[in-house]
């Protein structure tokens, strides 16, 4: 059954007229777990027919392997083995094709023998220019298939797979080709992963979609490749709303009614934790960050050459950053110009700096008596989309989480096109996190944590306290 669009509450209210005409007929979803190609209006792309370049590709690609795979043998046999392999890959390739269903990626045996024919070269190349041997050289493809799997486990695992079939190889007695060593490294390596990593960590979820049909999705962008503290001022611009910096008393939900369903009751939910989340202006956060060992190499890498330049998702790498303090804002639109607020931006900073940590877009939505928060991060031409599902705490607290067996919650990574507003996204499983909201000894406190491929990495600990009363408020800039 394809799922209706869905009414929204909260920051969307109904899907305002400015969202609608955003969308386009295309794909329609049952659940974010499958995509089904109904489209009304315009076709679905042709996966299913192979084109010619596609198999001129994968000839080429399979005769560039043949011929490293025979680089030891005579001109006669290397020739035969380039025109084998050529001719495999290519109708690999057709018969991978013809099978292919809607928006599916490539089918898993098509995967594992073209990466098996392209690491071939490269083997070869290896053993040209440098003088290592089927260990070192199974080894370091195991690690590079490692690294490309991302996850940490496999990174592991990749290197000791390499290690042991280049020691096997060797072990035959004699010397085997560098380039058969880095291809069989693969092969087994892939099926091996294949087998005891099952659970994937990145789906495709829909391509061409409506934004109506992905209401886990917020579908906001940035129009630059910086996005920065003055984001959702440029994006009142693109609307046409009405636009308030730092607004004087707004939180990032209109209501907790709005996230009411059977694993939460907003009624028992303690006053402190409430005002936080209908009135977040009117506090302040001081934050502690607890990054675990083995993922500070890499994050120290992603904020100098990613997070820094685009002005997003900044966090602090130590108590050192943190102490120089948190800004914390809320800039609001009201796009129909009703007086009431249609788009919520959390916006976070350093103090001493203005260098943005975070720029969120934050909204509700219902769905089978369920309310759910999605939080939007917008990236260039793209947006990273955090939903979570509400859930009561002892004491009062409310813990928001993608860790749910529920369709909705997780992670999204959407690409919007630019002139028709379609949606493409990507699903994130492998990305979880869980933000609990708590009053400790009168004080309000929050523990917002992260886990990658299954692996804890970050805690955020805030202690948050109430703001001094403003002598002055905010007033609104009409539409850009």
């Amino acid at each position: 059954m394809v799922m209706p669009p869905l009414s929204m509450v909260g920051p969307w209210r109904a899907t305002p007229r400015c969202l609608q005409n955003l969308g386009s007929d295309s794909v329609a979803l049952t659940s974010p777990h499958d995509v089904i190609d109904n489209v009304t209006g315009t076709a679905p792309p042709d996966f299913a027919s192979p084109k010619a370049s596609d198999l001129v590709f994968a000839a080429l690609i399979g005769g560039v392997a043949g011929a490293a795979l025979a680089a030891r043998s005579n001109r006669v046999a290397a020739a035969l083995s380039m025109m084998g392999g050529a001719t495999l890959l290519a109708a690999a390739k057709a018969v991978a094709r013809a099978r292919r269903r809607g928006v599916e990626i490539q089918p898993l045996w098509y995967r594992i023998l073209s990466t098996g024919a392209l690491v071939a070269p490269l083997g070869w190349l290896a053993g040209k220019t440098t003088s290592a041997g089927p260990t070192q050289i199974g080894t370091a493809t195991g690690l590079l298939a490692g690294l490309l799997g991302v996850r940490p486990q496999k990174v592991i695992l990749g290197p000791l797979v390499g290690a042991a079939v280049g020691w096997g190889l060797a072990a035959r007695g004699r010397t085997p080709s560098p380039a058969v060593v880095a291809t069989v490294t693969l092969v087994i390596y892939r099926m091996l992963s294949a087998a005891v990593f099952r659970d994937a960590q990145v789906t495709l979820l829909a391509v061409r979609a409506k934004v109506a049909d992905l209401p886990f999705v917020v579908p906001l962008e940035a129009r630059s490749r910086y996005v920065g503290v003055d984001y959702v001022r440029s994006l009142a611009g693109v609307l046409g709303g009405t636009y308030v910096r730092d607004a004087g008393d707004a939180g990032i939900v209109a209501s907790l009614d709005h996230l009411a369903g059977p694993d939460f009751d907003p009624g028992a939910v303690a006053s402190q934790v409430r005002e936080f989340y209908e009135h977040t202006t009117r506090f302040a956060l001081d934050i502690v960050p607890e990054w675990r060992t083995w993922i500070r190499p890499g994050y120290l890498l992603y904020s100098s050459l990613v997070a820094r330049p685009l002005g997003q998702a900044n966090l602090p790498m130590n108590q050192r950053q943190a102490q120089r303090g948190v800004r914390s804002r809320i800039d609001t639109i009201d796009v129909d110009r009703d007086e009431i607020i249609d788009i919520r931006g959390w916006i976070r900073s350093f103090a001493a700096t203005g260098e943005p940590i975070y720029v969120g877009i934050y909204t509700t939505y219902r769905h089978e008596d369920r309310g759910y928060v999605s939080v939007g991060f917008p990236l260039p031409q793209s947006s990273f989309t955090a939903t979570l599902t509400p859930r009561a705490r002892a004491g009062g607290g409310l813990v928001l989480t993608s860790r749910s067996a529920l369709p909705h919650p997780g992670h999204y990574l959407t690409f919007i096109e630019p002139a028709s507003r379609e949606l493409t996204t990507l699903g994130v499983p492998g990305f979880k996190e869980e933000l609990d909201v708590y009053v400790a000894d009168g004080e309000l406190r929050a523990d917002h944590a992260f886990w990658l491929f299954g692996l804890p990495f970050l805690v955020l600990r805030y202690r948050i306290r109430r703001k001094p009363v403003p002598d002055h408020a905010t007033e609104a800039e009409p539409p850009a």
